[in-house]
């Protein structure tokens, strides 16, 4: 596979001001003429390996920053900020962005930086997608942030996982007996589940003074590897989190802690379910997740999750996103990942999407294929879940998880099989009723954002708004 082509012109140009130099400055270091670095500063051509050589030969910085995020997570997340109903006057197209983006990187940043504190952060973040929903706090706004940044794909922890994995099956084919015993050899620490009454406001504890790893009885298999994981993996990857969260360079401890916490995580998961096994599964399955809970003794949630983190290069899965809500439509989890999906950005979903349905059918999965208002069609598969068996005032917790791909990627799943994904039926839906223009819409709870209310008392549509779609 050819390597991917790196353009980074906004930050040249930030080395290059940043050193008080011209272009014609800067090109006689480089050895190049200054309209090809030109061209370079406004991301019309890619750094080749011999520049980016010659510019960290050349000036104080580290290489690795010229492939962080562009100003405002790209050009999709700055598109995706002006269709905002605000913006509903302004033609803006997919040009004009990349040319400002080229011309003015950080007029660019500063803008989603403004935009997304002013909105709560719900339409923003690296990449491109939701980064905090209304109200959340920036600890965990800077977190996804981050997290979106690597498209939720961290590929040292990956390969650390997968040796580990290996290592671990050569001892023991049972992938929590060979975590319990690499705990108990390598790290002295003990497993010990315990009953309810015991511990029974907590699902997971680390006693150091008594060398323990305490797990409550009420956690299913899948949820005891993934604990006994999680504690191997802050403890013999610490170092690679230790980085990542080290080259985040956030400004909140809890955000910190937040990331943190994610990667563990990841590495738990990539530990139960190894990368390159994992993909072979899901290609000879058609990544039916029913088969793949069997095979890697994980949850559904978990699966889900994973399935989000398939980029590596050369060994690219599909792309999919993931969100996790309640019963009252808020969202506790989503990862766009490689996906690019509008259906993760806000808060704000259509009614008429299945995932808000599936809590009427408990542990049903259930497809659904939609079409938003630009004709984009997206694939979703929609489940109940249950994090855990503890009971909070007699109430179980309960959530709705939404797995989703690109309708034109989709054949390949079990799930799509027999689906005319392309010209088939699919529910038409929009991106909550305040940025949705369908008209006659009977489920309409608002009229959209920036549009004019039209009235007549003579006659009355489906829809309890009527608005001007011009206006």
């Amino acid at each position: 596979m050819a390597e991917e082509k790196l353009f980074a012109g906004h930050s040249v140009r930030r080395i290059r001001r940043a050193n008080g130099l011209t272009q014609g400055a800067m090109a006689e270091t480089l050895a190049i003429s200054p309209s090809y670095l030109n061209l370079i500063e406004r991301n019309q051509r890619p750094l080749t390996a011999t520049l980016l050589l010659k510019l960290a030969q050349s000036y104080d910085f580290d290489p690795r920053t010229l492939t962080g995020t562009t100003p405002g997570g790209g050009v999709d997340a700055i598109r995706r900020r002006l269709n905002d109903p605000m913006f509903a006057d302004l033609d803006i197209d997919r040009a004009q962005v990349e040319e400002w983006i080229a011309a003015s990187p950080d007029a660019a940043e500063a803008f989603a930086r403004s935009f997304d504190r002013l909105s709560g952060g719900s339409h923003g973040g690296a990449g491109g997608e939701q980064i905090g929903g209304h109200g959340e706090p920036e600890a965990i706004a800077s977190a996804r942030r981050e997290i979106e940044r690597w498209r939720n794909h961290f590929a040292d922890l990956d390969s650390q996982a997968e040796n580990l994995a290996d290592e671990l099956r050569l001892t023991n084919a049972d992938i929590y007996g060979a975590i319990t015993e690499r705990l108990r050899v390598k790290h002295q620490l003990s497993m010990r589940i315990l009953p309810f009454d015991v511990m029974p406001d907590r699902l997971r504890r680390l006693d150091l003074h008594a060398r323990q790893l305490q797990l409550s009885e009420l956690l299913d298999p899948a949820s005891r590897t993934f604990a006994a994981a999680l504690q191997l993996g802050m403890l013999e990857a610490k170092a690679e989190i230790d980085a990542l969260v080290a080259g985040a360079s956030f400004t909140e401890r809890a955000a910190e802690r937040l990331y943190r916490r994610h990667l563990s995580s990841y590495f738990a998961a990539a530990v139960m379910m190894p990368y390159a096994r994992f993909l072979r599964a899901c290609e000879a399955t058609g990544y039916d997740i029913v088969l793949l809970q069997r095979r890697f003794g994980a949850g559904f949630e978990q699966i889900a999750h994973r399935l989000t983190t398939l980029q590596r290069v050369g060994q690219r899965g599909l792309p999919f996103f993931m969100l996790r809500i309640d019963r009252a439509g808020q969202s506790s989890k989503r990862y766009a990942g490689a996906s690019a999906s509008p259906l993760v950005e806000t808060d704000r979903r259509c009614p008429l999407w299945q995932v808000h349905t599936v809590f009427a059918r408990p542990g049903t999965l259930m497809p659904h294929l939609v079409e938003l208002e630009d004709q984009s069609r997206w694939f979703t598969l929609s489940r109940t879940v249950h994090p855990q068996t503890a009971v909070s005032g007699g109430i179980e917790a309960e959530f709705a998880i939404c797995l989703g791909i690109d309708a034109k990627l989709a054949a390949p799943l079990a799930a799509a099989c027999g689906l005319d994904l392309n010209n088939g039926a699919a529910t038409a839906i929009g991106l909550g009723c305040s940025a949705c223009t369908r008209p006659d819409c009977p489920q309409r709870s608002a009229p959209p954002a920036g549009r004019v209310l039209v009235f007549n008392e003579r006659e009355r549509g489906m829809s309890p708004f009527t608005f001007d779609r011009n206006s």
